[in-house]
């Protein structure tokens, strides 16, 4: 069994895509992370940078193993079940390039868009400028990419799991995928996915679309001497 500590989140749906794609076996843990639950003692023993996802298998071979980081948790999850990660080199490399595209590309840009056009108190002009423009080129990548391929490595695998998330909420992110046919096509394609469907539904009852000043203080106003703090 598994143990998934898990918010509602684009980086937290990766994870349960990928584990209901699998049909593995997984006991979600919530993780509040506007009420601070990521600084609990017993959490940071899994994941020391105070992130969901983070996983603990109960049935790893040498014993229990606990992972954090969703690119790292993808890779496990695929070598463990030998799905959604190609076993050629090429192939292989194929795919963990669009998913480090994404870990380090796709998912920052996106989460700081998020953050100046819809949870800062004050509105950046120039911040939100940047943070658009640069998701905006990065769904061009993805459009040209997707233009003679179904999914980023040719078959559906790890690497659409992990930036299909951040692409799902490009509404809210202020796109609109009608410049991107490619990238609309491929969005479709994996929201009909029944493991999509049912990954993204995982704790829907959690989530808030407002967030409470408290939440705030949580979320963006932790320095290194909050770390230090932690018990």
């Amino acid at each position: 069994m598994i143990d998934l500590y898990y918010w509602p989140t684009p980086n937290g749906w990766k994870i349960t895509i990928m584990l209901e794609e699998c049909g593995l076996p997984y006991t979600p843990i919530p993780v509040n992370i506007g009420a601070g639950d990521q600084f609990k003692p017993d959490f940071l023993k899994i994941s020391p940078n105070n992130r969901m996802p983070a996983i603990v298998d109960h049935e790893a071979a040498g014993g229990p193993l606990s992972i954090f980081e969703s690119g790292a948790i993808l890779i496990y999850l695929a070598e463990k079940t030998g799905r959604f990660l190609p076993a050629d080199l090429h192939g292989r490399f194929e795919v963990m390039q669009w998913l480090f595209w994404q870990v380090a590309g796709l998912g920052p840009m996106a989460g700081q868009l998020g953050h100046f056009r819809n949870y800062a108190v004050e509105k950046i002009p120039y911040a939100i400028t940047r943070y658009q423009n640069e998701y905006n080129r990065l769904l061009g990548v993805l459009d040209r990419r997707l233009t003679d391929r179904s999914y980023l490595a040719g078959d559906y695998s790890i690497a659409d799991m992990a930036a299909w998330p951040w692409v799902r909420i490009y509404e809210r992110l202020g796109e609109t995928l009608d410049h991107f046919p490619h990238v609309a096509r491929w969005h479709a394609a994996i929201a009909a996915r029944p493991a999509a469907r049912k990954g993204v539904e995982i704790g829907r009852e959690l989530r808030q679309d407002t967030m409470t000043e408290e939440a705030r203080k949580v979320l963006f106003g932790q320095t290194a001497d909050s770390i230090r703090k932690t018990p």
